[in-house]
C-alpha cells in the first residue's frame, strides 16, 4: 500500500458525556486495556487505519493513541462520520470504491454495509444532519463525470433516497456550515473513472471550484472558482472558522516547479482568496495538503502534508503562520483541547500543542481523524 497520507473541529465528547450516552453497561463490556483506555479518556477520535495483520479497519482511540474499539473494513478507508444522537458512526471508502461501513463506536459491532449507487461511488467524505436523520455522501455519477451528494434516510436502515449535483467533478470533502441548513463542497475538479483506477484523466481542463448548496432542496447557492492559470489548483479539503470563514487546501496537479499557494478561504462577500505564505514555507508542503482542521475555537487553522511530512498551524485571524511541526507521513489532524492532535501513516498519535509524549500506535494510520 502506498503511504497514508482533515476536517472541520467539532465539539470534543467528554468520557461522562459518552458513558451518560451510551449507558454504563457499555464501559462494563469492555475488558483489558481498551476498558482501561475508556476509562481514561478524555476525548476520543475517530480513524480509518491499516492493522498489524496487513487488514483494514476503522478505530476509535483515546487522545493518548490506546484503541477503544475497531470495526473491519473490506477495504481501504478514507474518512469517518458521527451522529451524536444515535451514537452511529460511517466509515467511507476511499475512492473508487463503493462501501460505507456503518458501526457502534462504543463496541466495534457493524451496524450495515451500505454500497453505493449503480453508475457511482464514494469519495470518502460525508457528515449527518444535525437532528441525525439524513446522512450526506460526497459520490462519483463516473460515466458523466459528475460530483454528486447522495442522500441517505438514517431511520430507514440508511436507504439512500436522493441525490444533489454538485456542479462539478471531483466532490470530495463537503462539511455543514454552522446555520445547519447549507452543504459547502469542494469540487476538486479532477475526472477519474473505475476503469482506470485512480488514474487522472482530465489535468490539461480542470476546473476545480468550491459551491454552496442548500442541504434540504438541493439548489445551488454559489459556485466559487479560482482564476484560470490555477485550474490545476485541486480544492480538496475543508474547516469552518470562529467567523464563519471555510477554508480550504490545495493539491497542485501541474509542474512542480510552479509551487502555487496552496491555502486560502471563501467567503459570501468576496469569494474565494489564497493565503500568501512565504515561499520557504510553502515549499516544505511539496505542493500537497492532506487535511485541513480548525482549532475548538476556531482561531487557528492547521493543515498538514503527507508528502511534505509537515503540520503547519495559522491564525484564522491574521492569516500568518504560528508554527510549523515535522510530522512524517502526517495528515490526520483534529482539534483537542487548546490544540490539535495528529497522525500519521506511521502509526504516530502527537498533540501539537500540549506537554505531552508521542504515542506510538500499532496501526497505520489514514488520511483524517474524526473528534467524536
Amino acid at each position: 500500500m502506498p503511504p497514508i497520507r482533515n476536517r472541520l473541529a467539532t465539539p470534543l465528547l467528554a468520557r461522562r458525556d459518552f458513558l451518560a450516552g451510551a449507558g454504563a453497561l457499555f464501559a462494563s463490556t469492555l475488558i483489558g486495556r481498551r476498558a482501561e483506555a475508556f476509562e481514561d479518556a478524555d476525548a476520543l477520535f475517530a480513524s480509518a487505519c491499516r492493522r498489524p495483520d496487513g487488514s483494514y479497519g476503522c478505530a476509535v482511540f483515546a487522545e493518548d493513541g490506546r484503541i477503544v474499539s475497531e470495526v473491519a473494513l473490506p477495504d481501504r478507508g478514507h474518512d469517518v462520520a458521527f451522529d451524536p444522537l444515535s451514537y452511529r458512526a460511517v466509515a467511507f471508502a476511499r475512492r473508487p470504491r463503493t462501501f460505507a461501513v456503518v458501526f457502534d463506536p462504543k463496541t466495534g459491532e457493524t451496524v450495515k454495509t451500505l454500497t453505493s449507487a449503480e453508475g457511482r461511488h464514494f469519495f470518502g467524505h460525508g457528515f449527518f444532519s444535525p437532528d441525525g436523520r439524513l446522512m450526506y455522501a460526497t459520490e462519483n455519477d463516473y460515466d458523466a463525470a459528475r460530483g454528486l451528494i447522495g442522500v441517505y434516510d438514517v431511520k430507514r436502515d440508511f436507504a439512500r433516497i436522493g441525490e444533489f449535483d454538485t456542479h462539478g467533478m471531483d466532490t470530495h470533502e463537503a462539511l455543514l456550515m454552522p446555520d445547519g441548513e447549507t452543504i459547502v463542497v469542494a469540487n476538486g475538479g479532477i475526472e477519474t473513472h473505475p476503469d482506470y483506477g485512480r488514474q487522472k484523466l482530465n489535468l490539461a481542463t480542470m476546473e476545480p471550484s468550491l459551491v454552496l448548496i442548500d442541504r434540504k432542496s438541493g439548489d445551488l447557492l454559489a459556485k466559487h472558482r479560482l482564476e484560470k492559470s490555477l485550474h490545476q489548483l485541486s480544492i480538496r479539503h475543508l474547516a469552518i472558522d470562529a467567523d464563519r470563514k471555510v477554508w480550504f487546501g490545495c493539491q497542485y496537479e501541474g509542474p512542480s516547479a510552479d509551487a502555487p499557494q496552496l491555502l486560502g478561504f471563501a467567503t459570501p462577500e468576496a469569494g474565494l482568496s489564497l493565503i500568501e505564505m512565504p515561499r520557504g514555507d510553502l515549499a516544505r508542503l511539496s505542493n500537497y495538503v492532506g487535511s485541513v482542521a480548525a482549532s475548538a475555537d476556531g482561531t487557528r487553522i492547521a493543515i498538514s502534508s503527507p508528502v511534505g511530512g509537515e503540520v503547519m498551524i495559522l491564525d484564522a485571524t491574521k492569516k500568518s503562520l504560528i508554527e510549523s511541526h515535522p510530522v512524517r507521513d502526517g495528515c490526520g489532524l483534529a482539534a483537542d483541547g487548546a490544540g490539535f492532535l495528529a497522525t500519521s501513516g506511521h502509526g504516530l498519535v502527537t498533540h501539537l500543542a500540549k506537554q505531552a509524549a508521542d504515542r506510538q500506535a500499532d496501526r497505520e494510520w489514514d488520511n483524517h481523524i474524526l473528534a467524536l
